[in-house]
Formats: C-alpha cells, structure tokens, sequence
C-alpha cells in the first residue's frame, strides 16, 4: 500500500483501527525528504499497515494537536491507541523492526496501560 495524506478532517477514521504509522514532514526540511522514501519503501513492504503522511505546513493544527516541535516525527498507533513517538529520521531497520514490534505486542495489557494513563492524567 502506497502512503496517504492525512487531514484533520481523515485523521480520526483512520487511527481507529489497524496498525497506523504517521509521518510528519514538510517540503523545505532535508531530514523528511532522506526519511520520506525510507516509509514509502517499508510502506510498500508491509499492506497490513496504513502508513500516512501529514504535511506540517499545510495540517499545523494537526501538527499542533501532537505536539510536534521536530520533523520528521513519526506517530504508531494501533487499534486507536498511540503507541509510539519519535522525532527524527529512522533507518529501514529501525522502522521494520518497530511495525514488528508494534505487531507483536500484548493490545489488551496495551489497553489497560492507556486506560490508566489517561486516568492519571484526568486527575493531574
């Protein structure tokens, strides 16, 4: 599956489900364009996955909303909760090994640890 593009408006619908992994970038910034054909390779490799790009020029409230500071970050959610993220451009290696990494893990212990964290942060 090739990459999307990523909106405020498509954002929701497609984290919710499956794994997900996000790229923010811009066109002015060297690191995004050497990372940008790195996830477009492992996007290519691995259909099971949606891997979307979010243009931070033109989404900056979406960019906002992460808290995004650096580009390139990558974002990895699976089944709506995130999982991951990491300013900085990965290498092939790192980035397979994390979607397997993503793929094996425990979503129901996953799910009990977002839960409380959430708890915890509503009480701060």
């Amino acid at each position: 599956m090739a990459t999307m593009t990523m909106t405020q408006d498509n954002h929701d619908e497609t984290v919710k489900d499956g794994i997900v992994l996000i790229d923010f970038w811009a066109e002015w910034c060297g690191p995004c364009k050497r990372f940008g054909p790195v996830f477009e390779k492992v996007s290519e490799a691995n259909e099971d996955a949606t891997f979307a790009k979010v243009d931070t020029e033109d989404q900056q409230v979406l960019a906002a909303k992460y808290g995004v500071r650096s580009i390139p970050t990558l974002v990895i959610y699976r089944d709506g909760i995130p999982l991951f993220s990491q300013p900085g451009a990965l290498p092939e290696a790192t980035l397979t090994s994390l979607l397997k990494e993503v793929r094996e893990l425990d979503m129901d212990q996953a799910r009990e640890q977002y839960e409380a964290q959430k708890k915890e942060a509503g009480r701060a």
